[in-house]
């Protein structure tokens, strides 16, 4: 993350309330101490060198085919920044597949083409499962790689009822995306014996979980990586070192090109193939068009309604990264990486991360990727120079817009 856009994060407590309008100020005002807290924590991480590496990721989307690396801090990277990603991604790109990981984390090095995921830290099968659904609708993945159940028992946490839960948690990942590819990795050995015992045992569970949900018809597929790193790749009994993480990556990869259709084909096209567009952006309720104020090309410059005019601050590339870039090098942003209701709408540099990704949908509205909420004119107003936002989506005029 760079220091610019941890400065925006302190920023976001300083946004007036008259600035944001309406609800977004109580809002701003509710946030304050979480985005600060948030901010000068990142700030100290960076300075002790532990985030990702300075610098603009590669191709955070590039059309391909869509694949969600799901689970804990393995998947995450604990120790290793980017885990197992980083050499999974070197061979897809090696491969000549066009793949896309996709998820609401996102870390990693300079080499990883991609830093997104869903790999979340300390965190269970359960809590996984309560999550699941949100993720899939936002992200739509062509194939998700589980690896999960490692909290479950190093938190002892009703550890003979963790194969159900996993078999419950694949269940909602079939029902969401049923036309998905779901790989399910055994967990990686533990050093601890008494833990590495009860890893084993429901490690063996795992196989009929999946041949059962297989023999039902479901896109249903067993890794086994438990057999591919023994405790000697571990760097604290735990999570892997980086050539354990290379081991994983290994098994993923051949586990993949298994599957055909999983990963797309080698050097072939994803069909349709995204391309940036540029056109003018217009509200169905409105009839007026996404303007930034005043021309500006500054960052955080709100974005309004205003009469179609077919100048710069009025035209708006797609890019295949899910961004709407204006300039050429400003990307439409939520405020602060908010989520709440409320949060204002404007250009910052472009930078990759989730607030600046947005998604066009059938019904004309326009989604914020990292919010899951949609791009909203403010109590339905059409009048020029009203400041747009993010807002629960409802399926309202002042909710939906048009390319012209």
């Amino acid at each position: 993350m760079k220091i610019a856009s941890l400065l925006r994060l302190v920023g976001a407590a300083f946004i007036s309330r008259n600035m944001l309008g309406g609800h977004a100020a109580a809002a701003t005002a509710r946030t304050w101490r979480r985005l600060s807290a948030a901010a000068l924590l990142a700030v100290s991480l960076a300075v002790a060198g532990t985030l990702t590496s300075p610098g603009v990721a590669v191709a955070e989307s590039n059309g391909g085919v869509r694949v969600m690396p799901l689970g804990d801090s393995i998947t995450e990277g604990t120790q290793v920044p980017g885990g197992y990603r980083i050499g999974l991604w070197q061979r897809l790109a090696s491969g000549r597949y066009t793949i896309d990981f996709v998820g609401s984390q996102y870390n990693g090095p300079g080499n990883l083409g991609d830093h997104d995921h869903e790999g979340h830290p300390g965190w269970r099968i359960d809590q996984i499962d309560a999550n699941i659904n949100g993720w899939l609708r936002t992200y739509t993945p062509r194939t998700v790689l589980l690896h999960i159940g490692t909290n479950d028992v190093l938190q002892n946490y009703n550890v003979s009822g963790a194969p159900q839960r996993l078999s419950t948690l694949i269940d909602h990942i079939t029902a969401a995306a049923p036309d998905a590819d779901v790989f399910v990795a055994t967990i990686i050995p533990l050093s601890n014996s008494g833990q590495e015992a009860a890893a084993r045992n429901f490690n063996a569970a795992i196989p009929g979980i999946v041949q059962s949900k297989a023999n039902s018809g479901k896109h249903v597929h067993l890794v086994d990586m438990h057999s591919r790193l023994t405790t000697g790749d571990l760097i604290d009994g735990i999570h892997p070192t980086a050539n354990g993480y290379d081991k994983m990556a290994a098994a993923w990869y051949a586990a993949l090109q298994s599957v055909d259709g999983s990963i797309g084909q080698p050097g072939g096209t994803p069909s349709p193939t995204p391309t940036a567009s540029t056109s003018a952006i217009r509200g169905v309720g409105s009839g007026r068009c996404l303007d930034v104020t005043g021309v500006s090309q500054a960052n955080g410059a709100q974005v309004q309604i205003w009469d179609c005019n077919g100048q710069s601050n009025q035209q708006w590339t797609s890019t295949s990264a899910g961004e709407l870039r204006v300039y050429g090098n400003k990307c439409l942003d939520a405020y602060g990486a908010g989520t709440a209701d409320g949060t204002s709408v404007i250009i910052w540099d472009c930078n990759g991360q989730n607030n600046q990704k947005w998604r066009f949908n059938s019904d004309g509205s326009i989604t914020a990727v990292g919010a899951n909420k949609c791009l909203d004119v403010p109590n339905y107003s059409t009048a020029n120079g009203v400041k747009l936002q993010i807002w629960s989506c409802n399926g309202q005029a002042n909710q939906r817009w048009t390319r012209v």
